[in-house]
């Protein structure tokens, strides 16, 4: 039997890192974007020369911040999340928060959402008069 070679420790694989264009192609928005991103502090890219390289903290804030859009919170919002997301503490502050902000949104959305109905109402009632003006001319 041939002796067995001695293996390394197992080392930590390396982790992955990202382009701003592919994340900007993964997530479908501009470089641009994504550099205003970074701008207003939602991510810090590591740099290699001249360009940003991304971590995948890096990926996670950015789509964290994208689905906080989706929400329609603010960026300020979004961040104060994204911070807390990072934080070693225990995540029920951070689910309070959340919670919170959601509720205030969901709030401005019903309001909207009922002044879009009595717009609509409104305009069905217009539409009728002009109809009816029109069938008596």
């Amino acid at each position: 039997m041939p002796p067995r070679k001695s293996v390394p420790p197992a080392t930590e694989a390396p982790q992955p890192t990202y382009t701003i264009t592919e994340l900007a192609a993964e997530f479908d928005i501009t470089p641009r974007a994504i550099r205003f991103y970074e701008d207003m502090g939602l991510l810090e890219p590591g740099r290699k020369g001249r360009n940003r390289v991304y971590s995948p903290r890096d990926r996670t804030r950015l789509k964290l911040t994208l689905r906080g859009k989706r929400l329609g919170l603010a960026l300020q919002e979004i961040k104060q999340l994204v911070d807390m997301y990072d934080s070693q503490a225990s995540a029920a502050p951070q689910l309070r928060a959340f919670l919170a902000i959601l509720a205030q949104h969901r709030e401005q959305l019903e309001q909207q959402r009922h002044d879009i109905e009595v717009t609509l109402a409104e305009i069905q009632q217009h539409e009728k008069r002009c109809r009816a003006l029109l069938s008596a001319a």
